[in-house]
C-alpha cells in the first residue's frame, strides 16, 4: 500500500533529467486528501517491516549498494527523516554519514574524496547528510569558499564564474555516473521547507530547552540568503537530476508526510531492483543435506554413547559389588566360630 501511486505521486515529486525547473513550481506543503497525519504513521510503521526484508535482500544478493542523499535548508527535517524512516534497518548494513564544513585535512583533497571514502560496499546502505552537493550550494552562495580548496586557476572570486559551476555540475553527473555503471543505487532527496516554517521551527528550538542545542546563531545568517540558496538549489537540481540519480523535491512543512513520501520513493526503487536470494544448485543441496546428515548423525551418535557408558558402569558396580560382600560375610562367621 505504501507504493500506491494515488497515495504518493512520485512523478510529482520527480526532478525530470535535463529539465530547468524553479522552487517556486514545488509546493512545501501535502494538498492532497487521501491522507491525514495518523495514517501516514500508521503506513509508515508498516513499510518499515517491508524494508528491513528488502535490505536483507540487498544483502544477500550482492550485486548493488544503495547511496541516499539529504539536502535540505536548516530546520527542514533530515535528521528527523533519518531517525524514522531507517530505524527498521539492520544498523549493520546501514552507515549515516553528515557532513559538515570540511576540514583543513580535507580540503587538501578534490572535493569528492572525503564523501567517496563514506560510500556503500555492495549490499550496503549508506545515507549522506549533506553532501558533495555542498559545493555547489553553499560555495555557490558564498563563492569565497571556493578559494579555500587551492585550485589551479581559481586565484580570485571573479574565476568562481559560470563556467565554473557548469564544470562543476559536470564533474558530480560524471561521479554518480561511475558510481551507477558499477552497481550503486543513487536516491537523492531534496526537503522542502518554506521559510515562514523554517521560522516556526527555529522559534520552537530557541523556546524548548531540550532543542536549544539544535540551534546556532549561523543558522540564522544563512537565512538571510534564502532567496541565494533557493536559486543555488533550483540550479543544482536542474543539472543534476538524471535518469541515473535523480533528485525529488519533498514537500517538507508537513513532516509526517516527507517521512512517508520518502519511504515510498524508496521501497518503490528497491522493488525495481527485482532482488532475491542467491539461487542454490542441486549440488549445492546435495552438500547442504549430505552436512545436515552429518551434524544430525554426531549429534545422535554423542547422546546415545553417553548413555550406554553410564549403563555399562552401573553394571559393573554391581558385579564388582557382591563377591565384596560375601567376603565379608565369611569373614564374620569365621570370628564367631
Amino acid at each position: 500500500m505504501i507504493t500506491d501511486e494515488k497515495l504518493i505521486r512520485t512523478k510529482d515529486l520527480l526532478v525530470p533529467a535535463e529539465k530547468k525547473i524553479s522552487l517556486k513550481d514545488y509546493s512545501t506543503k501535502y494538498k492532497g486528501k487521501e491522507l491525514n497525519k495518523k495514517e501516514a504513521e500508521m503506513l509508515l510503521e508498516m513499510s518499515r517491516k517491508g524494508l528491513a526484508e528488502i535490505q536483507d535482500e540487498l544483502y544477500a544478493h550482492n550485486r548493488y549498494s544503495v547511496l541516499i542523499i539529504f539536502q535540505a535548508m536548516d530546520a527542514a527535517g533530515k535528521d528527523g527523516a533519518v531517525k524514522h524512516i531507517m530505524s527498521g534497518f539492520n544498523p549493520l548494513g546501514v552507515k549515516v554519514y553528515s557532513f559538515k564544513a570540511p576540514n583543513s585535512h580535507e580540503l587538501d583533497h578534490d572535493y569528492f574524496w572525503r564523501h567517496e571514502i563514506a560510500l556503500p560496499a555492495r549490499g550496503e546502505i549508506a545515507i549522506h547528510n549533506r553532501s558533495h552537493y555542498e559545493n555547489v550550494l553553499v560555495t555557490k552562495v558564498h563563492p569565497e569558499f571556493v578559494l579555500n580548496e587551492n585550485i589551479p586557476g581559481v586565484e580570485t572570486i571573479k574565476d568562481v564564474n559560470k563556467d565554473f559551476w557548469k564544470m562543476r555540475y559536470k564533474q558530480i553527473r560524471r561521479f554518480e555516473k561511475n558510481l551507477s555503471d558499477n552497481g550503486t543505487i543513487i536516491l537523492k532527496f531534496f526537503l522542502h521547507v518554506s521559510r515562514k516554517e523554517q521560522k516556526k521551527r527555529f522559534l520552537e528550538r530557541i523556546d524548548d530547552p531540550t532543542k536549544n542545542w539544535k540551534f546556532s546563531l549561523s543558522d540564522l545568517k544563512e537565512r538571510a540568503f534564502w532567496d541565494d540558496y533557493q536559486e543555488a538549489y533550483g540550479e543544482a537540481l536542474s543539472a543534476t537530476s538524471t535518469k541515473y540519480a535523480p533528485w525529488f523535491i519533498i514537500p517538507a512543512d508537513d513532516k509526517w508526510y516527507s517521512r512517508l513520501a520518502i519511504a515510498s520513493i524508496i521501497h518503490r526503487q528497491f522493488e525495481r531492483l527485482k532482488l532475491s536470494y542467491p539461487i542454490v544448485s542441486e549440488a549445492q543441496k546435495a552438500e547442504l543435506q549430505r552436512a545436515k546428515l552429518k551434524l544430525m548423525s554426531e549429534e545422535d551418535s554423542n547422546g546415545k554413547n553417553g548413555k550406554k557408558k553410564k549403563k555399562g558402569k552401573a553394571r559393573k558396580a554391581k558385579k564388582t559389588k557382591e563377591p565384596v560382600l560375601k567376603e565379608e560375610k565369611k569373614r564374620e562367621l569365621e570370628i564367631v566360630e
